[in-house]
């Protein structure tokens, strides 16, 4: 299992990453401000480092106590990814339809596009990340200072 360190890293580069990503590509998709897109993927982003530390750090357990290991198959990478935004999207539904002003339907629109982005992108990352830091051993939780 991945160590505290090694998480905070991960969830670090990910929103980074995904806001350098989001922000411009979400002012031309949606015709917003760059502003009303930065502080949506601001928001979205620090809600979304919480939820991935926690989400994770069960989602692993769980699957340490049930395999025995927490290397991840493709279907289930792409699983782990999937319910991770099926989670966000229930958080963070109702602060965006607030904040722009919009209902919720209007809301969950734009919520399910940048949903199937970060699904996309979470796939990408997380196989990306596995390569650059593997675990010694998928089998226990490695307390090497991150890189």
């Amino acid at each position: 299992m991945r160590s505290t360190r090694d998480r905070i890293r991960h969830a670090l580069l990910f929103e980074i990453v995904g806001l350098a990503l989001i922000i411009p590509l979400g002012t031309v998709l949606f015709g917003l401000h760059a502003s009303e897109m930065g502080a949506i993927g601001i928001g979205s982003a620090v809600t979304a480092t919480a939820w991935n530390y926690v989400y994770n750090l069960g989602f692993d357990r769980t699957m340490q106590r049930l395999t025995g290991t927490t290397r991840k198959s493709l279907p289930l990478r792409l699983a782990h990814a999937v319910l991770f935004e099926a989670g966000l999207l229930v958080i963070l539904l109702p602060p965006i339809a607030w904040y722009l002003g919009i209902g919720l339907v209007e809301a969950f629109v734009m919520d399910i596009a940048i949903a199937l982005f970060y699904v996309t992108y979470a796939f990408v990352f997380n196989l990306a990340y596995d390569w650059a830091f593997p675990l010694k051993s998928w089998g226990e939780v490695v307390a090497e200072p991150c890189r």
